[in-house]
């Protein structure tokens, strides 16, 4: 069956899909992420700064951006603005990945690996 172009109806499904990989194509927001997978609860912005050191206005864009796309959730309390994933499923698609790429990378070197026990090819004289 040849790939369907999807129709007027489905667009705006997969533009929204699009857009929530759009939001994990950086790597500061995929640490963000697993930082609030791994949290549990709330987490302040001070504590998200902590651990990546990422700059303090740099770091609000990106959470902007998760926030936009819905993948989290932001609440004030106070002076302090907490941050949680917005879906549980989130944590689900953060480990689907990491397992996708370490099957990749062990892949990989496995293919290295065979090309290194290749015989020796001696150049041209």
């Amino acid at each position: 069956m040849p790939d369907r172009v999807p129709d007027a109806a489905d667009r705006p499904l997969y533009e929204i899909k699009a857009n929530l990989f759009k939001a994990l194509a950086h790597p500061a927001r995929i640490r963000i992420l697993e930082i609030l997978s791994t949290a549990g609860a709330p987490t302040p912005v001070s504590e998200i700064l902590a651990e990546t050191g990422i700059e303090a206005t740099l770091l609000s864009q990106h959470l902007a951006v998760l926030k936009r796309h819905h993948a989290v959730s932001g609440q004030r309390v106070g002076n302090a603005v907490f941050y949680q994933l917005a879906h549980p499923k989130i944590s689900e698609l953060l480990v689907i990945a990491r397992t996708f790429l370490a099957d990749t990378l062990g892949a990989q070197r496995d293919h290295l690996e065979a090309i290194r026990a290749l015989p020796p090819v001696q150049p041209p004289r």
